[in-house]
């Protein structure tokens, strides 16, 4: 006789009534908000995490729980994030700006008006060469190589004559491979232009021996990572400086590759100061992406005075952006400068940086030891987060629109700042956005006057340039009309 399977038992249940049901739901978890802020408090979850986090886990349930899951999750985001869409990147003194760069000084001159001649002339270039694009259009189809060493009195620059009058395109996985000392690049404007987004890597890629390299007043669009740094040969790139550019993205990057426009990795003593990085959103792979990180086991790297705006344009996609990061996202141990990568990071200075419209954290300290996080500015985003054992940050005068909190053991001694807790987030309570006229518009005017520290100010300048008055206001500038062009 055969057997016969027993079959699930199943319940009958009109949409009315699972409608109700799901109703019922969502009114529960409105009057449980208190608790629900409670626990998420208490595992240090700001909204805009736990809501996507929420949606994920009842994504493969019934279409009305699935739904209800998205519709919490949307709340999450409105009380952390609100509903403000930038409406394009702002006119700063902070980026690429009209104005040429001051150049570096130069001995012999070279002109070139095509891409061929181009190719031709960086094989030829020697310490004080000074090559200068005509002004147009230029379209590569392969990379341009820097392999011949410049000199510290006599470095090998790379430029326009003026910004905004040469334009080059890459069809390429990479634009610039920069692997000699003394190279610099200025007032260019450099493009991806690959019809895969996962073909068109970087804009430079500096390795090995390329130490002292220097980008000043570049844009650079439609790049995954646009400037990447690495070790190569047993030899890393260290003492670099990237200055005054525009690093940004006109649209979802569509790949699995790591989007991160500064993406350095092992190099020691770099300085990142005065960019505008903007729209670095991923939609491939993890979905993770940062604007800018330090990782690798270097040490003495800086960013200072830049605008990360995570989301200017691009708002609205699923994943999570993060703004700066000392420790990135980790690095494997053949990448990492001593082998090991006990620690990602020591001695870095995250400092008098605006940070805005990130779905993650607006700074994480990952794995990074003795590091400095002071006078920055952080808006719609996920707070500062110091994380793990080998992490230790002294964290100072910064202005942050959400918490300042450490996890997983990360040693954090944080010291007169402006922050609120999560508990307030998940009620919509951000205080620190009504300091300024607007700041989803950044209009970022102080409404009634700057909040002031205790203490006299440092010794370094503001976001703005402007020298911070004695006492200093909390954040990264005194006066954001400063930052504003004439």
């Amino acid at each position: 006789m055969r057997a016969h399977r027993r079959q699930p038992v199943r319940t009958a249940a009109s949409p009315a009534r699972l409608r109700n049901l799901v109703a019922l739901i969502m009114l529960a978890l409105a009057a449980g908000i208190a608790m629900i802020a409670g626990v998420a408090a208490a595992i240090d979850v700001p909204p805009r995490t736990l809501g996507p986090y929420l949606q994920h886990r009842v994504s493969d349930h019934h279409p009305l729980v699935a739904g209800a899951g998205e519709r919490i999750a949307r709340l999450l985001e409105l009380l952390d994030r609100g509903d403000a869409r930038a409406e394009g990147l702002p006119r700063l003194r902070v980026g690429a700006q009209p104005e040429a760069a001051p150049g570096s000084p130069g001995g012999t001159a070279i002109s070139v008006s095509s891409a061929d001649d181009a190719m031709l002339a960086m094989e030829r270039l020697r310490a004080g060469d000074v090559l200068t694009f005509a002004p147009g259009v230029y379209r590569f189809h392969a990379t341009l190589a820097a392999r011949q060493p410049g000199r510290a009195d006599a470095p090998i620059v790379v430029r326009a004559a003026r910004p905004s009058t040469v334009t080059l395109e890459f069809e390429t996985a990479e634009g610039f491979v920069v692997a000699a000392p003394h190279w610099v690049f200025e007032n260019l404007t450099l493009r991806g232009v690959c019809p895969q987004h996962g073909d068109c890597e970087h804009a430079f890629h500096v390795v090995g021996a390329g130490a002292h390299f220097i980008a000043r007043n570049n844009t650079l669009n439609d790049f995954n990572a646009h400037i990447k740094v690495n070790g190569e040969g047993g030899r890393f790139p260290d003492d670099g400086l990237v200055e005054g550019n525009t690093l940004a993205n006109g649209s979802v990057r569509r790949t699995d590759n790591p989007v991160t426009p500064i993406d350095l990795v092992a190099a020691s003593r770099w300085t990142i100061r005065r960019n505008l990085i903007a729209d670095f959103v991923k939609a491939g792979g993890d979905r993770i992406s940062y604007g800018a990180f330090a990782k690798g086991g270097g040490t003495e790297n800086r960013f200072e005075g830049n605008v990360v705006l995570c989301e200017a344009l691009l708002r609205g996609t699923p994943g999570w952006r993060v703004g700066l990061s000392l420790g990135g996202g980790g690095t494997g141990r053949d990448h990492c400068r001593d082998g090991r990568c006990i620690t990602e990071q020591d001695g870095g200075v995250v400092e008098s940086n605006l940070v805005a419209s990130c779905s993650d954290d607006g700074i994480y300290v990952n794995r990074a030891a003795m590091s400095r996080v002071m006078h920055n500015t952080l808006l719609d985003t996920g707070g500062i987060s110091v994380r793990f054992a080998q992490s230790s940050a002294d964290v100072a005068g910064n202005l942050v629109d959400g918490a300042i909190r450490t996890r997983d053991g990360g040693l954090l001694h944080a010291e007169d700042n402006l922050d609120t807790g999560i508990v307030a987030l998940y009620f919509g309570h951000h205080p620190q956005r009504g300091l300024y006229r607007n700041a989803a518009a950044l209009d970022l005017g102080w409404r009634d006057g700057a909040p002031r520290r205790r203490g006299p100010a440092g010794a370094s300048p503001d976001l703005c340039g402007s020298t911070r008055a004695s006492p200093p206001a909390y954040g990264a500038f005194e006066d954001f009309a400063a930052c504003m062009p004439k």
